[in-house]
């Protein structure tokens, strides 16, 4: 399967709890934070709801 890099780049201040408690289940701590996830269709829809504070790449 393939693997994606997801990168927070903007604060979750001042947004919905759910955002923030998705952000927080991607294992992302605060702005620059990377971490790397499998691309199942779980992690993909989370990465979907905080599109606008994240970026993500798929790693070959």
């Amino acid at each position: 399967m393939a693997k994606i890099k997801v990168k927070q780049v903007k604060s979750k201040i001042r947004r919905p709890q759910n955002q923030k408690l998705t952000l927080e289940a991607l294992g992302l701590r605060g702005i620059g934070h990377e971490v790397e996830h499998e691309a199942t269709p779980a992690i993909l829809g989370m990465v979907n709801k905080v599109k606008h504070l994240v970026s993500f790449e798929e790693i070959k």
